[in-house]
C-alpha cells in the first residue's frame, strides 16, 4: 500500500454548465493505491472548491467539496474475454489515467441546481431587481382581463359623477 498526497491543478470542464471546478485551481488528492489481485485499488478523497451561479438570482455561488473516491484499475493480463467489453480502467505501462474517475466522483457530487443560500427569493419577475437586496419590491401590475372597467372609473371618481355621459345614460331622469 502506498499513500500519495499531491495538490494538481483542474482538468477542463470538470462540473457542469452551472457550477464546476475552474480549469487550473487546485485540486487536493489524498489517496491510497493498494495493490490488489485483479490490479490496483485508488480510494482516498478528492478536495476543491467549485464555483457557479445561483439559479435564483444569478450571484455567485463558492461550494467545498471534499469527494470520496475509489476505482479498481486492472492489470491488462488479468482481465477475461467476458470483460474486455466493460469500461473499467487499466494500467497502462505502470500508470493510471485518473482523470475519467476524478471527473465521475466530482460531477457527481455538485448541486443540481445550485443556490447562494435556501432562502434566496430570487429575481423580480418583471424588472429583474434582487430581491434580497429590496425585500419590500413590488410592482402595482393591473390584469389585462380589467383593462375595459378601468376606463369607467377616473382617479377613483366615476364618470357618472365626474360629469361625462356613460353608455346607456339619459338625460331624463327614469320613473318607477
Amino acid at each position: 500500500m502506498r499513500k500519495v498526497q499531491r495538490t494538481v491543478p483542474a482538468p477542463a470542464e470538470l462540473g457542469t454548465e452551472v457550477i464546476g471546478i475552474p480549469e487550473g485551481t487546485d485540486v487536493k488528492l489524498d489517496l491510497r493505491l493498494e495493490a490488489v489481485m485483479e490490479g490496483v485499488l485508488v480510494s482516498g478523497t478528492v478536495s476543491a472548491e467549485a464555483v457557479g451561479e445561483c439559479i435564483r438570482c444569478l450571484e455567485e455561488v463558492r461550494l467545498g467539496l471534499n469527494v470520496q473516491i475509489a476505482e479498481l484499475f486492472s492489470y491488462p493480463e488479468n482481465r477475461v474475454a467476458e470483460d474486455q467489453d466493460d469500461d473499467r480502467q487499466e494500467v497502462e505501462e505502470d500508470m493510471i489515467n485518473l482523470e475519467p474517475a476524478l471527473r465521475d466522483a466530482v460531477v457527481s457530487e455538485l448541486p443540481f441546481q445550485p443556490v447562494c443560500r435556501e432562502d434566496c427569493p430570487g429575481l423580480c419577475s418583471e424588472c429583474g431587481v434582487r430581491l434580497a437586496d429590496d425585500p419590500d419590491h413590488s410592482h402595482e401590475v393591473a390584469d389585462p382581463r380589467w383593462a375595459a372597467l378601468q376606463g369607467i372609473l377616473t382617479d377613483g371618481v366615476s364618470s357618472k359623477d365626474s360629469g361625462s355621459p356613460t353608455v346607456g345614460d339619459t338625460d331624463e331622469p327614469k320613473e318607477s
